[in-house]
């Protein structure tokens, strides 16, 4: 125990020493005050051993040596443990929801910019505490340890972060935002934070340079004088950027205000036409009877502090006012475009309720802005104070217009939301001016700010709720009053990513400047705004540090609460850790484990199965492929004429068919039967699933045994091969192999014939056959027909010829069966036919190909 109090306390002399020796450091003096002046020669005899023993000793006791006034004489505070007492701090937000009616109409409370920015620190504060305690663990703020500050700077958000307490997985923290814009000496040590030294080249008082990628003498011995250090230059956190124009640069000109008008005026319109309770206010018999002078035609609202023919598009000046055909004259297509939006019908001609009631509507809005602006639209203070008024909901209602207090909604539903929605529409119309001229455009656009932007005044509960819950984009307009100057300005808010500085700071250092500006201004009861306690100092941050501090001490503009920020919140280590260990979470464990599991057997049982069948399709084709084995590779053969005959391996095509999962019987029959595929392919599984029902090939010493033992005439073999092909032109006398291969290919038709009929039926299979074109059926009866898998076994161009009408077999089978459909029964069959056959025909093909070569080879022999 002895052994670690010594250790710890040997770390706090060392922060002090640092503290204390940055602090008086002759070379970096920053005079606060005439005061300092003096007490820099004065405090030479005190900066000596007995400087060191009161540093000693307040390290032991564990109490905050202080700067006297902010001066380099150091002084020690009361002793104090290490403990944190949080207490009910006076940084409260005011809005709508916390202020008196009275206060919110006449005084705008919550009116600074301290109070309405502190909403982003808070936002801050929720982003870091989903991410603070991974960010630590990773390293990204480098060491920490209980107690220890930090402080994220960017360019207008300036937190100070003390880790209060650290635990298992969790780290308590607390935030204080300072202000946007600060005073000159904030704005100075910021700038001290953001400035880099790689241009310093200075060794004492020659600039020699530096080598690549190192600091130079002056800059590292800079750096060590300091108590912060940068840990992370780029630290990424949720946040808004902030956007803001004068509002009075934006309205300054009557077009402009014109612009705002009209959009206001369609506001006005949109959310009456599309509002869900159109046909009730319609269909009001009292809100009807008193609108029957706006149904006059040759009613004019004449107001001359109210209308102005300089932004009012409508307003008529020979009569002074506006009247229901000059509106309409203006308006009358966007209230028609609105009308036929609707799922509804809605009667929008001149002479409708429609008409009569957003007219009456648009000229209460027009007379409430000209009420809150004091019956001055000329003035654009008085206009921009009126616009603020309606915007933030203050509605001054003329006598004549009472009748909207028939029901609310046409209030808070329809004007209110419009005088909103014109400002969002007048900021938009500057980047692209002629977009919003287009009705369908401009539908969309607000339809689409309707439901995306969030646009209210900032007093609102509704704005704070927006930012908290992340909403992508915000617009709100402000007015400020600060300092005598009264402006009003629009905000708008997108959601995005803002990069930050994490600067760790000499926890001593706060200790002593906090205890020195709580020993002023409490005791020694110094009331000086400017006093040189608070004044830059860039080698100790003293005026960020000192207007962190606790009010009446400091002027934060937001301090959090006590805030923990948990491990499992973090979502990179929450894919890696895995969260926490909790019943729901190992029953997810184990049925994820368990879906897998029978995932992986399924799969496994599905390959044997492919494995299986595959085996067994393929041993009919092997007995075709003993013979005439070096002629199957994907090898360029000369013929006897001379020309090279490219021949493709049947074992690819075997191994190929092997791979795919084939189906069962059951299931190809009831594909067959209940689907009409929309084309037909040369290949496929379909087409490779009836490979086990067709007697495809012979091999070559079998036909040649076929040729000693029986003779077949030319005729009978040309009549069965060419019964369904179209003529071939014949040229000299066909050789016994022609035979030979006119035998095969009968003999194969009439297997495929009879295994074809087994399986789908007799009068199935001739249906078949007539819509596949390869035979004619005639009373149900079949003649052996040649399929388009027959071989040609012949030399010379008849041979050739031949060869390629039967190659053209199943195009021909597909255009039959394109041009003659029956039932979708028949379709499906012959469907499943034709694949079968054209995978026939295909090895049959490279089968005549090697026969081919062999009849060539004996037919040299013969002739030598």
């Amino acid at each position: 125990f002895f052994l670690f109090f010594f250790f710890f306390q040997l770390w706090d002399l060392l922060q002090k020493l640092q503290f204390i020796m940055t602090y008086i450091a002759p070379w970096q003096i920053a005079w606060g005050s005439s005061f300092h002046v003096f007490a820099q020669l004065f405090a030479i005899p005190h900066n000596s051993a007995m400087l060191f023993f009161q540093t000693l000793a307040t390290s032991v006791f564990s109490t905050p040596l202080s700067p006297f006034l902010g001066s380099v004489i150091f002084i020690a505070s009361y002793a104090r443990p290490i403990k944190f007492w949080e207490k009910n701090y006076n940084t409260k937000r005011s809005d709508h929801s916390n202020t008196r009616l009275a206060i919110q109409i006449e005084k705008d409370a919550g009116n600074d910019d301290n109070n309405l920015n502190s909403i982003f620190y808070e936002h801050l504060t929720r982003s870091l505490q989903e991410s603070l305690c991974g960010d630590l663990i990773l390293g990204r703020w480098g060491n920490y340890n209980t107690g220890d500050c930090f402080i994220l700077a960017s360019d207008y958000l300036n937190a100070f972060v003390h880790l209060i307490e650290i635990g298992n997985g969790l780290v308590t923290f607390q935030l204080r935002g300072l202000e946007f814009r600060g005073t000159y000496c904030q704005q100075r040590e910021v700038e001290a934070i953001t400035e880099g030294d790689e241009d310093n080249e200075g060794c004492c008082c020659c600039k020699p340079g530096h080598l690549p990628h190192l600091l130079s003498c002056n800059a590292a011995f800079n750096l060590r004088w300091l108590t912060w250090e940068i840990t992370r230059t780029q630290y990424i956190l949720e946040g808004y950027s902030i956007i803001d124009n004068n509002a009075a640069t934006m309205l300054q000109v009557f077009d402009l205000r014109r612009i705002l008008i009209r959009y206001y005026i369609k506001s006005i319109i949109y959310f009456t036409a599309s509002s869900p309770k159109i046909l009730d206010w319609i269909k009001d018999e009292s809100i009807q009877k008193i609108l029957q002078p706006y149904a006059k035609w040759h009613y004019i609202e004449r107001d001359l502090a109210m209308f102005n023919i300089n932004i009012d598009e409508d307003y008529v000046p020979c009569l002074q006012g506006i009247t229901r055909a000059s509106f309409c004259s203006v308006y009358l297509d966007w209230i028609q475009f609105c009308a036929r939006k609707r799922v509804e019908h809605l009667d929008s001609d001149e002479d409708s309720p429609l008409v009569t009631l957003s007219f009456a509507l648009c000229i209460l809005g027009r007379r409430a802005l000209g009420t809150a602006a004091h019956n001055m639209a000329i003035s654009l203070d008085s206009f921009l104070y009126g616009l603020h008024a309606l915007f933030k909901g203050d509605f001054r209602i003329a006598a004549k217009d009472e009748w909207v207090f028939a029901d609310m909604d046409l209030l808070h539903k329809v004007v209110a939301p419009a005088i909103r929605m014109s400002l969002k529409l007048h900021q938009d119309q500057f980047t692209c001016p002629d977009e919003y001229e287009d009705p369908a455009v401009l539908y969309e656009a607000i339809q689409s700010f309707e439901e995306k932007v969030v646009i209210c005044h900032e007093g609102d509960p509704a704005w704070r709720s927006a930012v908290l819950s992340n909403r992508e984009e915000l617009l709100t307009l402000r007015h400020v009053v600060d300092e005598g100057a009264d402006e009003y300005k629009v905000i708008m808010l997108h959601k995005s990513y803002l990069s930050f500085k994490v600067i760790k700071v000499n926890k001593e250092c706060v200790r002593g400047l906090w205890a020195g500006q709580q020993q002023e201004l409490i005791f020694l009861r110094n009331r000086n705004p400017e006093r040189g306690s608070i004044q830059n100092n860039k080698q100790v941050l003293r005026n960020l540090i000192n207007s962190s501090c606790d009010q009446p001490l400091g002027y934060p503009m937001y301090v959090s609460p006590l805030t923990t920020s948990y491990l499992g919140t973090h979502s990179q280590l929450r894919n890696i850790w895995g969260g926490p260990v909790s019943l729901d979470n190992i029953k997810k464990w184990f049925r994820s484990k368990w879906l897998r599991m029978r995932k992986d057997c399924h799969a496994a049982h599905d390959e044997r199965g492919n494995g299986e069948e595959a085996d067994s399709g393929g041993g009919s084709a092997s007995s075709s492929n003993s013979a005439g084995n070096s002629s199957q590779s994907s090898s360029s053969q000369p013929t006897r004429d001379g020309t090279p005959q490219l021949q493709a391996s049947s074992q690819e095509v075997h191994q190929r068919a092997g791979r795919r999962k084939p189906r069962s019987q059951s299931v190809q029959a009831h594909t067959a039967l209940n689907q009409r595929p929309p084309a037909l392919s040369h290949s496929g599984p379909i087409a490779e699933s009836r490979q086990p029902f067709i007697q495809t090939s012979t091999s070559a010493h079998e036909i040649a045994q076929r040729l000693s033992s029986s003779q077949l005439s030319f005729h009978n073999s040309a009549t069965s091969v060419f019964s369904q092909s179209p003529a071939v032109p014949v040229a000299g006398q066909l050789t016994v192999q022609d035979q030979a291969a006119a035998m095969l290919r009968s003999s194969l038709a009439s297997s495929t014939s009879s295994t074809l009929s087994l399986l789908f039926g007799k009068r199935s299979f001739s249906s078949a056959l007539v819509i596949s074109g390869l035979s004619a059926a005639d009373g149900g009866n079949t003649s052996d027909t040649q399929s388009s898998s027959s071989m040609n076994i012949a030399m010379g161009p008849s041979a050739r010829a031949a060869s390629q009408a039967a190659r053209q077999l199943p195009e021909t089978c597909e255009a039959t069966a394109a041009t003659e459909p029956r039932t979708r029964r028949e379709a499906g069959l012959a469907h499943a036919i034709l694949m079968s056959q054209n995978l026939e025909c295909r090895r049959a093909s490279q089968e005549d190909m090697a026969l081919e070569d062999t009849a060539s080879q004996q037919s040299l022999s013969e002739e030598q």
